[in-house]
């Protein structure tokens, strides 16, 4: 019931007011009586929506319980320092992927069916693939540490999600440990086979390179630098032996020379003529080789002490001719020229050792050309020798390094055989949940609450702010130009206020009803909690 406002007649082209200009002072006074107006139809709409609210809360949405159980994997803190480098712990990187794949298994899903009885009611396999999906949708496998393994489970049943998430954590457990002890003796298994097959190839290998060696004497490792290191050596002989070649050749033709200018006998005549006659050729020698020759040379000595001793014999034939007794005369008779024979004796010499050096020169090239022969042939065979070679040594590494590996795989397997390496336990065992998690019944009562609080309110500001009807005396004004001139108010009938009365005791009536349905139902949920 609105209050009369009388105005002068409204211009025609003039807009009509609107409830979306007025005020919030002026706008509560008119929601209140549109509330007291409506107030059955709006307590009907909010008892309609607390009342569904707690159905559903009760009845349609399902409570969901959650069992977890923390799983402990701890490396040996005092077995692998001791191994280290000889063995290596199967270690789990990402624990959580690990359990993934154990727990969202077919075998650990079936497994898992039938500790929760789905089997008892012999499922066919499409229905067993959907419960198997299912139980993977409400399993999570988390790492809340890296040494921390947390599986939890969600069901309506509260013992099937203790049962079902305790069956996980020894599931996973067993399972991993077996993973581990099958990991460990795959890999062993795996090195052995390569091992006998390493040793087949290396025997293979060193069978040929001893074959090769065998057929080819100079197939040698250090053939090479020893044939190299030969025909230097024997390089620098040659050279040598050339060398005291054309020594000994410019010696004889020298010797010639000399010989060519010496007559085979001479005459004398005293024994005094003669030694000076000896001592003027050795001197003049022993200038000539002094042209060639140093003075330690063995000529010049040997010429120096000829000197010497023909200086000697002059003194002394001198000294017996002055003597009282001397005898003195002459001798025409005609002797060998001493000179003579002794150039002959040195060319002989000389021709002697020319011959000699130049049959060392000889030998010297021959055993120059073999060495180079030999040199050619161990360049011919150096590429397939060292193709064997290599192939042994790389097949000898890879034997010695796989024979390691195996022994260290044998530790392992043995370390994962004994559960030494990695140790798998409960940190926090699974726990018979007493409370459903997720939306609880009291937040989704709250939450009804509000709405059928706010939706009723809602609705009357949309009708308020939809009605074109004027509701504020100033509107006219303010829309016309026109001076207002009164207003009207409103009075109820008595007809009117009794059933204004009567709707608010209904409406009272319906939110107490829902007050004590909520309470009641309330106290039920905590008593039978």
């Amino acid at each position: 019931m609105a209050s009369n406002a009388l105005a002068a007649p409204r211009r025609p082209g003039l807009p009509l007011p609107s409830t979306s200009e007025l005020t919030p002072n002026e706008l509560l006074p008119i929601l209140l009586r549109e509330v007291r107006t409506r107030i059955v139809p709006l307590v009907s709409i909010f008892t309609a929506i607390a009342l569904l609210t707690l159905v559903v809360g009760l009845f349609v949405i399902p409570r969901i319980y959650t069992a977890s159980v923390t799983i402990l994997a701890q490396d040996s803190d005092i077995i692998q320092p001791l191994l280290e480098g000889r063995a290596v712990p199967t270690g789990v990187a990402d624990r959580a992927g690990m359990a993934r794949q154990i727990v969202y298994g077919r075998k650990v899903l079936s497994a898992a069916m039938a500790v929760g009885g789905w089997l008892d009611e012999n499922p066919s396999a499409l229905e067993q693939d959907r419960l198997m999906e299912d139980i993977r949708n409400r399993t999570l496998i988390e790492s809340p540490r890296p040494e921390l393994v947390q599986i939890s489970y969600r069901d309506r049943d509260p013992e099937r999600a203790f049962r079902i998430t305790e069956a996980f954590g020894a599931m996973f457990m067993s399972e991993a440990a077996a993973a581990k002890g099958r990991e460990s003796r795959e890999a062993y298994e795996f090195i052995d086979s390569k091992v006998q097959e390493y040793h087949a190839k290396l025997s293979s290998a060193e069978g040929n390179l001893q074959e090769y060696q065998s057929r080819n004497v100079d197939a040698q490792p250090g053939s090479a630098a020893d044939a190299t290191s030969r025909i230097g050596a024997l390089r620098t002989q040659l050279e040598q032996t050339r060398m005291a070649l054309l020594e000994h050749e410019s010696r004889e033709s020298s010797i010639e020379a000399q010989l060519s200018g010496e007559s085979a006998v001479t005459a004398v005549q005293t024994r005094e003529g003669l030694y000076r006659t000896r001592l003027i050729e050795l001197q003049s020698e022993h200038d000539r080789l002094l042209l060639a020759y140093t003075e330690q040379h063995p000529d010049v000595v040997r010429l120096r002490h000829q000197i010497d001793d023909i200086n000697r014999m002059l003194a002394d034939e001198r000294s017996r001719r002055e003597s009282p007794g001397g005898a003195r005369g002459l001798s025409d008779e005609a002797q060998a020229n001493p000179l003579y024979q002794e150039l002959r004796s040195q060319l002989a010499q000389a021709r002697r050792e020319t011959a000699a050096t130049r049959s060392r020169l000889q030998i010297a090239q021959s055993l120059l050309d073999d060495e180079l022969d030999r040199s050619r042939r161990i360049a011919a065979s150096e590429g397939a020798l060292a193709e064997l070679t290599r192939d042994y040594e790389v097949n000898r590494e890879i034997y010695q390094d796989l024979l390691r590996r195996r022994e260290n795989a044998r530790v392992s397997m043995g370390l994962d055989q004994e559960n030494r390496g990695l140790t798998l336990r409960v940190q926090d065992p699974a726990t018979m949940p007493l409370r459903p998690t997720g939306l609880r019944f009291m937040h989704i009562a709250a939450a009804g609450l509000l709405v059928a609080i706010a939706l009723p309110l809602a609705l009357v500001l949309a009708v308020v702010r939809l009605d074109p009807r004027v509701r504020s005396p100033h509107l006219i004004v303010k829309h016309t130009q026109l001076p207002l001139l009164t207003t009207v108010p409103a009075y109820p009938t008595p007809g009117e206020r009794r059933r204004e009365y009567a709707s608010m005791a209904l409406a009272i009536a319906m939110v107490g009803s829902v007050v004590l349905v909520y309470v009641f139902t309330y106290a039920y949920k905590v008593v039978a909690a």
